[in-house]
């Protein structure tokens, strides 16, 4: 079958679209033409194998980041990985084998992410990904759960006038191509009669990079990745997050499509995470809430019961979560939250008993 962006080809721009024309870019009636609308129709992985065999037989995770993005996944000048996301990747590595480090990480561009999870060439796939139907429906990737709720948004500069998303008429916007904010960008200018020009990269940290050059007025992203890049300025004041959100963007991992006990255990360590913090269990007090009396408590850390078995994983996969990564509150304020530069509220992503939106299914 051949790629959907090369049938976008024959179809005839709108006249609104045509309005928010960019010279180096196609703008259509779809305006992305990249791997947002291309289905991968190969995989290299092992049908008879679930990839959950394959890593352990590897001894490695092999996990598909970013690592261009400060409190998500960041690559250090020493060569260390940390972030939300990093974190993730360290959760599964520690629930498979009791070592949090057992995990090769391989940047990957926002255009090329899908096709490196539905070809096998990753096994994991924890790269602020926004989980949506297409996605989801067309796409060779399964999505495990939701780790972080986002939402897109705009900075732009204060001296620039820009208070509001009205003030973007006319005005010329830098994103990635691709991405749901592409796509996100044009429904609300669309939506809201607003002209613009977009200016397009291949991937986030191009993006920024095009606005931090002054090659656009404005750049939207989700709301994460614009507070992360403002706070690489020299001085973040320069610069307005405008209070606009223009999206939904449940971030979380993915697999490969159809390889369902691989997408239980992801999904369930991700769980653990959320649970963990709930029961209040967490690195430091780890001991001591083994000698719980609690069922609940008692059967979550595996000291009862065979849950973990049952994923393929060992009893008390999940004390090794916790003793190595944290539960996810712990993940979240070292990352993005008061431990990080960024001071991020929890919001949406707090637990849903202190009204956020987290919640793990019950471990029994």
């Amino acid at each position: 079958m051949l790629p959907k962006s090369l049938l976008l080809i024959s179809l005839v721009t709108s006249t609104f679209l045509t309005s928010c024309y960019e010279q180096q870019a196609i703008v259509t009636q779809t305006p992305s033409s990249s791997s947002e609308n291309t289905k991968t129709e190969s995989s290299e992985t092992n049908e008879t194998e679930s990839r959950l065999e394959l890593v352990k037989k590897r001894q490695r995770l092999i996990c598909g980041i970013n690592g261009r993005l400060p409190g998500l996944s960041y690559k250090d000048k020493n060569g260390i990985y940390s972030g939300l996301d990093v974190d993730i990747c360290r959760a599964v590595a520690a629930a498979l084998f009791n070592d949090p480090d057992a995990v090769e990480y391989r940047s990957l561009g926002s255009n090329e992410r899908f096709t490196a999870v539905s070809l096998g060439k990753v096994d994991l796939l924890s790269r602020n990904t926004t989980w949506t139907l297409k996605r989801d429906a067309v796409f060779d990737v399964d999505f495990a759960s939701i780790v972080f709720y986002d939402g897109q948004g705009i900075m732009v500069r204060q001296d620039s006038g820009i208070t509001k998303f009205e003030d973007l008429n006319n005005k010329s916007i830098c994103v990635a191509t691709g991405t749901t904010n592409e796509l996100n960008l044009y429904d609300e200018m669309r939506r809201k009669g607003i002209n613009f020009k977009s200016v397009k990269y291949l991937d986030e940290f191009n993006v920024f990079k095009g606005y931090r050059e002054r090659r656009c007025e404005a750049f939207s992203s989700d709301r994460s990745q614009l507070l992360a890049r403002k706070f690489s300025f020299e001085n973040p004041k320069q610069h307005l997050i405008l209070e606009d959100t223009i999206s939904k963007e449940p971030l979380g991992p993915a697999i490969i499509d159809n390889d369902s006990e691989w997408l239980e255990v992801v999904r369930w360590i991700t769980y653990a995470l959320i649970e963990a913090e709930e029961l209040g269990i967490n690195s430091t007090n780890l001991e001591e809430m083994k000698k719980s009396e609690n069922p609940q408590i008692r059967r979550f850390l595996g000291l009862e019961g065979n849950l973990g078995r049952s994923l393929g994983l060992s009893k008390d996969f999940t004390q090794h979560v916790i003793y190595h990564v944290g539960n996810y509150g712990e993940i979240y304020e070292r990352n993005l939250g008061e431990m990080s530069p960024f001071k991020l509220p929890r919001g949406l992503n707090d637990l849903w008993k202190n009204g956020g939106l987290l919640y793990s299914p019950p471990f029994r």
